[in-house]
This record gives structure tokens, C-alpha cells and sequence, in this order.
């Protein structure tokens, strides 16, 4: 097991039990990030670092037939998304593995090797090498296919006290808003040949971006 596994698995050994109740009052945007999915009909998504499966259970339940597929590197919030999936009747739609999201095979993990869909929610921030995951993320795009990022954002929009306790706290759970995330979506789109499109929301206290098939000239 990689040091990252076992730092992820440390930290919420106890904290996935309260996660969802606890997260929801300021991860800002998720739901919002899946109704912006459009898939299409029967169309794959998957969730890099898919936590408590919170994201997926939405997603499946939002496109009934989609095809959902779930990636994290700790063991000790697979088990807890497992559990999620099971509880909410949807064990059969969902499928997840363990896996590092700088590298992973997903025909090896899922029988899957492109996806229409691939979601990554507040996980880049957790993450040392966040640029490599946006890389091998695009790299198992389907043709048309989009990648769609919620995180921290830039917090322009916010008082400067804010933002100084805002980040006091984040970097207690190993939390670092990327502020290079609007350049770094752009630079992985123009070597996909696509395109990207970034919004700050709620003041810049959360970032959604977008990596997608470029339309081409209307």
C-alpha cells in the first residue's frame, strides 16, 4: 500500500462514518457539478476518489441508466461507499475499486477503458500530484466524452479573514485549494484537443471546470 493509501485510510477510518452529514454543509457545488452531466442515454461515468459514494448514489439516481464505476485509494471509504451503494438499492449499477488516480487501468479494474463521464469532486485538493490526475483522467475520455472538476476555489470573492481561517482549517485535514486549476484544465484541454471552461462560484469559494470536446468554429 502506497503512503498516500495509508494517510487516506488513517484519516477517515473514523470520519467516513459522520462524512456525509458533516461535508455536505460546505462542499458547495457537487450537486450542481451532476446536473450539468447531461449523460447520455446508458452512457459510463466515473468518479475519481468517489469517497463515501455519495456522488455516485446521486449520479445513478439522477441518469436511471447510467453506468457507474467508482475509484478511491482507501480502502476505508470504499468499504463505507460499498455499504452506500448497497443501502440505497443501486449495489448493481455502481461498481468501485481500489485504485491510484495518477495511474490506473480502468479496463484492468471496471472492463472499461473509456468513459462519457468522468467526475473528480474536491479530491484534487487532497492530492500532492493533482496535474497528473487531470492527465490520466483525460486520457480515458470517450470521442466525446467531458471531465468535470468541483474543488475549492480561488476565494477572490471573499473577505481576507475568511479566506486565512478558511485555509487554517482545510490544511488540518490535508486540504490545499490549487490555484493553477484554471491553467492547469487548460493545458491538459489543448493537449486533448479540447476545451475548457472554468467558474468560480459563491465568491471563489468553489471552482467547477470542465474539459470537453471542442465544438470547433460555429
Amino acid at each position: 500500500m502506497s503512503e498516500a493509501a495509508r494517510l487516506m485510510d488513517r484519516m477517515y477510518r473514523y470520519q467516513r462514518h459522520i462524512y456525509d452529514a458533516s461535508r455536505k454543509f460546505y462542499l458547495l457545488g457537487r450537486d450542481g457539478m451532476v446536473a450539468d452531466l447531461r449523460l447520455p442515454a446508458g452512457g459510463s461515468v466515473l468518479e475519481i476518489g468517489c469517497g463515501t459514494g455519495r456522488n455516485l448514489v446521486r449520479i445513478a439516481r439522477t441518469y436511471p441508466d447510467a453506468r457507474c464505476f467508482g475509484l478511491d485509494v482507501s480502502t476505508e471509504m470504499l468499504a463505507t461507499a460499498g455499504r452506500a451503494t448497497a443501502r440505497a438499492g443501486l449495489a448493481h449499477r455502481i461498481r468501485l475499486a481500489r485504485g491510484d488516480a495518477t495511474a490506473f487501468d480502468p479496463a484492468a479494474l471496471f472492463g472499461e477503458a473509456v468513459f462519457d463521464r468522468i467526475v473528480i469532486s474536491y479530491a484534487l485538493s487532497m492530492i500532492p500530484p493533482w496535474r497528473a490526475v487531470l492527465a490520466e483522467a483525460a486520457g480515458h475520455l470517450a470521442p466525446d466524452g467531458s471531465l468535470h472538476i468541483v474543488d475549492f476555489g480561488d476565494q477572490v470573492g471573499l473577505p481576507r479573514p475568511a479566506r486565512w481561517l478558511l485555509n487554517r482549517w482545510l490544511a488540518g485535514f490535508h486540504v490545499t485549494p490549487r490555484q493553477g486549476l484554471a491553467d492547469a484544465l487548460a493545458d491538459v484541454a489543448r493537449l486533448s484537443r479540447r476545451r475548457a471552461r472554468v467558474a468560480q462560484r459563491f465568491g471563489g469559494y468553489a471552482v467547477h471546470g470542465v474539459i470537453e470536446r471542442d465544438p470547433g468554429p460555429i
